[in-house]
């Protein structure tokens, strides 16, 4: 287990503070809770961004390598 200093103002803590207590957790806990839950949930792009990512050549070349190698097994896959 690991300690992190975290350094934040008055206002952000006390909105911290107050969600932390409305969920009925400790700070420390509320904070990792909600990290896991940001990182872990769905992120969605818009379309310009989406057609960005599928024309640039380059890219999805890479992508389409990174896929393969990791079907082949060259790659351990870790999941949270």
């Amino acid at each position: 287990m690991k300690t992190l200093t975290l350094r934040v103002d008055d206002d952000v803590y006390s909105m911290i503070k107050l969600a932390s207590d409305g969920a009925k957790r400790n700070i420390s806990n509320f904070i990792e809770y909600a990290t896991m839950q940001y990182l872990t949930s769905s992120q969605y792009i818009d379309n310009n961004e989406m057609n960005e990512i599928l024309n640039d050549e380059v890219l999805i070349k890479s992508l389409n390598q990174g896929l393969k190698e990791a079907k082949a097994g060259d790659y351990t896959i870790v999941w949270f």
